[in-house]
């Protein structure tokens, strides 16, 4: 058996891939091209950035642990892909849509910016009852990752930024790219111009929100990547009155939303008052499998304004028509299919058997005395290895017992001592999995 759980979009996201080292700029001789050299320069905001991507960087570990162990059965519980088929109901949505395409009456060339009007309004139906958010406020797009970078564009480029600590590392690293971060402490793993909202487990990943100064952008995750833990109706109320007493508006992601199995909240949107401090990114990738697919929204309410009173909406409208052309037209006739009843249901019985997937894992940690969190609202496992580094961990694991997992530290420096474990993946992998991780810990 070669178990393989691809369980990561493989983005690149540059975060530290070895915490407190940062590029020597332009200095170190094979960093340096040889040969012609134009005389564009660099720009600083990417020398700013740490030294590498964490994906990457975890690959080359691997392919150097497959190098020399040619035999081993690797398990992939890193990256957080989907491995289980899209239901037929929607890929054949996506087969007729492309199908047609090649017939003078189906042809369709460009399509709205903002993406099909149909597509819009199901979502809005679909996934926003009762919180009053409307089609045209909906924004489809190809992925929640370009989604956090076009809604940076909007921002002057002095507005402060505040992150989870830990968090996914999009957030900052855009960012950085920006010119919104500051300068690298190499010493802490932050960077100066970027507020650390400390996450503990004794609060449910939730920061102290009394200690935060104010920033013009909160950046907040639920489900968390990477802790899977989901903030409270209570907590999010908190949220939404902290940004609106500071001024400050929220980017809410919820690409986990749909893996909630409490009464968390799955969209800000359900706290009074939240159109009027925040927009929310989410993703078709975890709902429907649709990490290669691509196809995603943004909900840009009418009621957030600018300071000075000009509508958000207004602005992002006109990045979406400067920068995207539209989603793809075949993603969208499958995002639409998502939206049936019967296609859902099929969606949900796939995410529970991730979700099971999640149980083994979380019951395997646990049953080996670790501190295990997450595992409940998101396919994510995060586990608590107190006093050791992250990488040290992952290293460890990886030789030991031929899995991949990924090192807390590049979520930020507040994932030091954890590692995240995904449940994408083949159940047989998952048992696989946990059978060699308690013959190791036992």
């Amino acid at each position: 058996m070669h178990c393989q759980l691809l369980s990561c979009i493989c983005i690149p996201r540059a975060v530290s891939v070895q915490p407190k080292t940062t590029f020597a700029r332009s200095k170190s001789a094979n960093e340096r091209k040889v040969g012609h050299c134009t005389k564009v320069p660099r720009s600083n905001n990417m020398e700013s950035l740490q030294t590498g991507y964490l994906f990457p960087e975890i690959f080359i570990r691997e392919s150097e642990h497959m190098r020399k162990n040619p035999h081993a059965r690797l398990i992939k519980l890193g990256v957080g892909d989907t491995t289980e088929p899209i239901p037929d109901i929607i890929t054949s949505a996506m087969a007729e849509q492309a199908r047609a395409l090649s017939t003078g009456r189906g042809y369709r060339g460009y399509g709205p910016e903002q993406g099909d009007a149909a597509l819009r309004t199901a979502i809005a139906e679909k996934l926003y009852q009762d919180t009053g958010v409307k089609g045209n406020e909906i924004f489809v797009s190809d992925g929640a990752q370009c989604d956090i970078s076009r809604f940076q564009m909007l921002l002057a480029p002095n507005v402060s930024v505040a992150v989870q600590d830990p968090s996914f590392p999009a957030y900052t690293d855009s960012s950085v790219i920006l010119g919104r971060a500051g300068k690298l402490q190499v010493e802490t793993g932050k960077y100066g111009g970027i507020v650390y909202m400390k996450c503990r487990p004794e609060s449910n990943f939730f920061p102290d929100l009394s200690t935060t100064p104010r920033t013009d952008i909160i950046f907040f995750c639920s489900p968390n990547n990477p802790t899977g833990s989901a903030a409270s109706w209570q907590q999010l109320k908190q949220l939404v009155e902290f940004a609106k007493a500071n001024g400050s508006i929220i980017v809410y992601d919820s690409a986990y939303a749909a893996y909630i199995t409490d009464d968390s909240p799955r969209s800000i949107f359900q706290i009074p008052g939240a159109k009027e401090v925040a927009i929310e990114i989410s993703s078709f990738s975890k709902l429907a499998g649709f990490t290669g697919v691509r196809l995603a929204w943004t909900v840009v309410p009418e009621e957030l304004s600018y300071s000075n009173g000009y509508p958000v909406i207004k602005d992002y409208n006109r990045i979406v028509c400067t920068c995207f052309n539209g989603a793809s037209n075949i993603s969208q006739a499958g995002g639409l299919a998502c939206l049936s009843a019967e296609a859902y249901k099929a969606l949900s019985n796939i995410m529970g058997y991730y979700k099971e997937n999640t149980k083994i894992l979380l019951d395997t940690f646990a049953s080996l005395g670790m501190k295990v969190y997450g595992g409940t609202n998101a396919p994510y496992i995060w586990v608590h290895f107190p006093g050791l580094s992250s990488w040290d961990v992952f290293t460890e694991i990886l030789e030991k017992t031929d899995i991949v997992t990924v090192p807390g530290v590049g979520f930020g420096p507040g994932g030091e001592g954890y590692v995240r474990v995904s449940s994408f993946g083949h159940r047989e992998c998952i048992l696989e999995a946990s059978k060699r991780l308690r013959n190791y810990y036992k």
